[in-house]
């Protein structure tokens, strides 16, 4: 039974499809000619009032569409699958019961949590230092090596048991740390509330944070205070999560050896932040989740979810916005 059967009203009708995600012709074309012969399909363009047009007749949509399109109804919506992990900004959205999301769950996951730890790394000997000296060019190598550190053995703590801190879990595992997570329900679990965190933070050599944008300022004045000195914090969740006003205090004090930022307050990073100047802080920009073959991903489950809709499967990576996850 086709899809469009699952609904006496769409039944003798074409399945409207819109593209928000902006790919390239291979996977434009990838995609219609992979999509079933009931749907049609809208791509991207460079007019806003067209694209909002065909957002407003979809039945399913991919990509992450301008919140303010969800103003209207969209009662004619019956799947939507974002083209990132996060989500937080559409938690006010409202849809119809029957309407189905799912956001990229753990295809970004493994790169982001690669790109966190190999920020640390890079912080922990000296390598953002050593690109600098290599641009000058300015040999001083001996000197550097008194403040180098190693990660194995350091005690860390993974803020958050989804699908990004499992990761680093993983990968932290194969480095020989010490590891803790903190998560309110996750078995994998060791601290399950703020308050046990709080008391614990001293005995932390790394924070690593990839709590989703629902912990707003988290991580605050209360917290880096309570963190161990000397001690690094690094963040992969979402940029509301820190409170950059009092991590940039920390640092600037010395209480903290440095910091790793995949994800920021506000971005892009305003110019006039002290975070671009400190030498003991690494921007990676928001580029955590980034590989070559991201987009092929985007497109692979969005097929996937529309067969699994078609056959009355489970949606993969379902998620319920007004929760956060």
């Amino acid at each position: 039974m086709r899809f469009y059967e699952l609904s006496n009203h769409y039944y003798f009708t074409k399945m409207i499809v819109y593209c928000h995600s902006i790919f390239d012709d291979l996977l434009r074309q990838r995609l219609s000619e992979a999509i079933p012969s009931e749907y049609q399909i809208f791509f991207r363009t460079e007019s806003d009032t067209e694209n909002q047009q065909n957002f407003e007749k979809a039945n399913l949509i991919l990509g992450n569409p301008p919140i303010a399109w969800f103003n209207k109804p969209h009662d004619n919506l019956v799947f939507w699958q974002l083209d990132s992990a996060g989500f937080d900004q559409y938690s006010g959205v409202v849809l119809s019961n029957d309407t189905k999301v799912a956001n990229m769950g753990d295809w970004f996951a493994r790169p982001c949590a690669e790109s966190i730890i190999g920020g640390v790394l890079a912080l922990y000997r000296g390598l953002d230092k050593l690109t600098l000296l290599k641009q000058k060019p300015e040999w001083i190598g001996t000197p550097l090596r008194q403040n180098l550190k190693i990660i194995y053995k350091q005690n860390v703590v993974i803020l958050g048991a989804g699908t990004i801190g499992q990761a680093v879990n993983e990968i932290l595992k194969g480095l020989g740390c010490n590891i803790h997570i903190m998560a309110r329900t996750s078995p994998m679990a060791t601290l399950h509330s703020r308050e046990e965190l709080l008391r614990e933070l001293s005995n932390f050599d790394l924070v690593i944070n990839t709590l989703p944008g629902t912990a707003y300022h988290f991580a605050d004045d209360e917290f880096f205070a309570a963190m161990k000195k000397s001690s690094v914090y690094a963040s992969v969740g979402r940029g509301s999560t820190t409170d950059e006003s009092t991590l940039t205090e920390a640092l600037r004090s010395g209480h903290l050896d440095g910091a790793v930022l995949d994800v920021t307050e506000t971005e892009p990073l305003p110019y006039e932040s002290p975070l671009w100047q400190m030498e003991n802080v690494i921007l990676t920009q928001h580029t955590g989740g980034g590989h070559k073959n991201e987009h092929m991903g985007k497109v692979d489950l969005f097929l996937n979810n529309i067969f699994a809709l078609e056959s009355g499967a489970e949606i993969i990576d379902q998620i319920t916005l007004s929760k956060g996850y």
